[in-house]
């Protein structure tokens, strides 16, 4: 009996490590990149895009971000939602020729946005943060915005998010740029109100289906009904009987 036990103990001993082995061996080799996230952004529109920035350094914390924007794209508008312990700065650059933006040509487009920690703030090892901007008008004539980051690292350490998108199926690059995808314009301000009032369906119309299983309907109340009145008038009948 206690040589089942011992063996019984040692089995799950052995599977325990084998398992923290594995899981260690998985967190070891993860590989956690800088995402853009955010609502749906549509061609011509504005929308909020959130970068999500993990600390993946054991020993450092993230000090600044700084998120690079390519002045074809021509946003015109950049604001910055507070975050405390942090202050956010939007560079603009002129555009010599103007870029033409919807039916607006944009001469000064926002070419970047930083954030930078207060004295006793950063991403400590461990964490991450979401850093959010409201942008447009963004684009008509591109489904995505590739948009470049730097993470530096209190301890000096720098790392580009700079690397462009790679086809369906390629393996992704150490260090992706964040990208936002952009949808085509289908409703709202953007739309074509002729299309629209050419797409809305039509008032439906009763059928001959619909008459039929009107009527079929009815004839069933008044089929039960019947049935109820005889099931009654039989019950009374019964009773009579009984009593005579």
């Amino acid at each position: 009996m206690s040589t089942n036990r011992f063996l019984l103990r040692a089995g799950a001993i052995g599977l325990t490590a084998g398992a923290l082995a594995v899981l260690g061996s998985g967190i070891a080799s993860a590989h956690v990149t800088a995402k853009v996230l955010g609502e749906p952004a549509t061609q011509g529109g504005y929308t909020k895009i959130t970068f999500r920035v993990p600390n993946e350094q054991e020993t450092a914390g993230t000090i600044k971000l700084q998120v690079t924007i390519d002045p074809k794209y021509a946003l015109s508008s950049v604001s910055t939602k507070p975050m405390p312990g942090w202050t956010a700065s939007v560079t603009k650059t002129k555009l010599n020729p103007p870029v033409q933006s919807g039916n607006t040509k944009v001469d000064e487009a926002v070419t970047g946005v930083t954030w930078t920690a207060a004295k006793g703030t950063k991403i400590a090892p461990g964490q991450f943060d979401e850093f959010e901007i409201s942008a447009g008008r963004l684009p008509a004539n591109t489904d995505q915005l590739v948009l470049p980051a730097k993470q530096t690292y209190d301890n000096g350490d720098v790392v580009d998010w700079n690397a462009p998108p790679v086809a369906d199926g390629a393996e992704e690059p150490d260090h992706p740029a964040p990208v936002v995808t952009l949808t085509a314009a289908s409703g709202g301000e953007h739309a074509d109100p002729a299309a629209t009032q050419q797409a809305a369906p039509a008032a439906a119309t009763p059928s001959s289906s619909d008459d039929t299983a009107r009527w079929l309907g009815g004839a069933g109340l008044v089929v039960g009904a019947l049935g109820l009145g005889v099931g009654i008038g039989a019950t009374v009948r019964a009773r009579k009987v009984a009593q005579a």
